[in-house]
């Protein structure tokens, strides 16, 4: 028997998000929201769902965690010979969504996606623990595998090969991405079902400054 969702219903607060509070930058915003979910010590706040494109034109989705952030955008790691990797080479445009259902708030980011300096790369991937940097390099993520031993056979011969090291070189098909955003929308939850949605739209640069056009948006 399936179950019955048509009642679920949670009934959310009356704080605001008024256009007339929001900050020019939308950046400045999703710092304050961050930090604020963090403070309230919610379980991996930094997680966001990644949607990207597969070549049949469905959309495929999955979660990651936001590793880096500033006004260039949102960097996040992973294997580039991934499900997801081959996606984004294909089409490096994605879409991002952080839910905060504690604090009542989602923000869903749009943007073109790049890879970042493989300095920066190499920098994060050595800072990460040993066993990280050893799961990183054994996975061949996505890839269909014969079982689990597979895994466990790559892990102990890199375990063997670096028992002298705590730092691995990063493999040449690990490191990170970068999503400049081109729209962010910031939503939270209203009495009524009527809530506050504020969008930001990327416009051009004017003297060197990234400009946002912000508006409010019909629940």
């Amino acid at each position: 028997m399936l179950i019955d969702l048509k009642h679920l219903r949670e009934e959310y607060s009356s704080s605001s998000l008024e256009l007339a509070d929001a900050p020019a930058k939308p950046i400045e915003l999703f710092e304050q929201w961050m930090q604020e979910a963090i403070q309230a010590k919610l379980p991996e706040p930094n997680a966001m769902t990644l949607a990207t494109c597969k070549p049949d034109g469905f959309p495929a989705a999955r979660v990651v965690l936001l590793k880096g952030l500033s006004e260039a955008g949102f960097i996040f790691y992973t294997n580039y010979n991934s499900n997801k990797g081959q996606e984004l080479a294909a089409n490096p445009r994605a879409a991002l969504v952080f839910l905060w259902l504690e604090l009542q708030r989602q923000v869903r980011i749009e943007g073109k996606v790049e890879k970042i300096a493989p300095s920066a790369s190499e920098t994060y991937f050595q800072s990460r623990p040993k066993g990280s940097q050893i799961g990183a390099a054994a996975s061949p993520q996505s890839a269909v595998i014969a079982g689990r031993e597979v895994l466990e056979e790559n892990v102990k011969a890199l375990e063997l090969k670096y028992a002298n090291q705590e730092q691995l070189p990063r493999p040449a098909h690990w490191g990170g991405y970068i999503v400049k955003p081109t729209r962010i929308e910031f939503w939270k939850g209203r009495a009524s079902r009527l809530h506050d949605r504020l969008v930001y739209v990327k416009k051009e640069e004017r003297l060197g400054e990234q400009q946002w056009k912000i508006e409010r948006l019909a629940p």
